[in-house]
């Protein structure tokens, strides 16, 4: 008996203080985008008519461990055992060894993005002009590029060539060989930003040479300058969203449905507790998105009756559906109204569900 416990005891402290290479999910919070997040509205319009809403569109979210923190044996085969927790290697976390710093900025950045894009999903989906033009995203430090181009500058062609999406810089760059120059007319960014507080057309422009180097990513070698392109919007009135703490892009499905529930007469939900998940882009395309696992389970926790998955998480979130909660298979925000239209309607047998 002796020799036993001295043994239990050996194996739980080794197993304390043995590291290991995981990472642990669980569920976060969940935000209904028609209400209030720490006393104030989740989203706020101004400058065009709202209406009221009701019910519930909630964005949910993943609780992760953080990229230095080093989980133990013990608390692996603990959340390995926990049915709503999921122990993951750290790398799928954190690749290439990434940092806590470096992960919380691109989350912000990819928040931030979700952001706009959810603005012009919902704006276009009720037919409501915006405009968009290409911009430098980034400026890589020590490229080229660096102090001829800045983030903010619009792209207005690249060699003579009109620039209509962030893709046709890369493939107009890469033309060249590496040590050519490549020619870009832009408009300033703060020449825009002017431009767009006085409510007037930009007219100045500015032709910038950059001479392209080498790519050194250890793929096929390729000219390039440095930067990252993006895009950048006007809309004709104001949407905030206002919601700390939070990155990702995983929230943009909701953010647009809240936009347009809130800039539409009646209540899409017709008062039910809808939750729901994944990216979106411009033009409403609903993409996958990580942890579903986790953010089913924390919308069956705080009263989700039916959550809206896209489509390439479907099989996933159904391995495993939280009791009393009903997945509904989205591609487009245009699949998700219709599913809505369903919901508050009552008639629920349609739905194109999660199998």
């Amino acid at each position: 008996m002796l020799a036993s416990t001295l043994m239990l005891i050996a194996l739980l402290c080794a197993g304390v203080l043995t590291p290991v290479p995981y990472s642990e999910m669980s569920p976060g919070p969940t935000v209904n985008t028609l209400g209030d997040h720490d006393g104030e509205p989740v989203l706020q319009i101004s400058g065009h008519k709202t209406y009221p809403t009701s019910g519930h569109l909630n964005m949910t979210t993943v609780r992760v461990t953080s990229a230095d923190y080093r989980m133990n044996l013990v608390e692996a085969v603990y959340g390995w055992l926990a049915h709503d927790n999921k122990v993951v290697p750290h790398d799928t976390l954190y690749p290439d060894g990434k940092t806590e710093e470096q992960s919380t900025q691109e989350n912000a950045e990819e928040f931030s993005q979700s952001q706009e894009s959810a603005k012009v999903a919902a704006l276009k989906e009720l037919g409501v002009p915006v405009q968009s033009w290409v911009i430098v995203s980034t400026v890589v430090k020590g490229s080229p590029a660096e102090g001829k181009l800045h983030a903010g500058d619009v792209i207005k062609d690249v060699d003579g060539t009109t620039v209509k999406e962030p893709a046709d810089v890369a493939k107009l760059v890469t033309r060249h060989k590496p040590g050519e120059d490549v020619v870009f007319t832009i408009v300033p960014a703060k020449e825009q930003a002017d431009a767009e507080k006085e409510q007037r057309k930009t007219a100045k422009t500015e032709r910038i040479t950059v001479r392209t180097a080498a790519s050194d990513d250890g793929g096929a070698e390729r000219a390039i300058v440095g930067i990252s392109a993006g895009t950048d919007h006007t809309f004709p009135f104001t949407i905030d969203i206002k919601l700390a703490d939070v990155g990702g892009p995983s929230a943009g499905l909701m953010f647009a449905l809240g936009i347009y529930d809130k800039l539409t007469p009646g209540s899409l939900t017709g008062g039910a507790f809808v939750a729901g998940t994944g990216t979106i882009d411009d033009d409403g395309k609903v993409g996958p998105i990580g942890g579903i696992e986790m953010k089913t389970v924390g919308a069956r926790d705080k009263g989700a009756r039916y959550f809206l998955t896209p489509a390439d998480n479907c099989a996933a979130a159904a391995e495993d559906t939280p009791g009393g909660l009903t997945l509904v298979k989205v591609k487009t925000i245009g699949d998700a109204l219709g599913a809505l239209k369903d919901i508050r309607s009552g008639d629920t047998s349609a739905l194109p569900k999660c199998s």
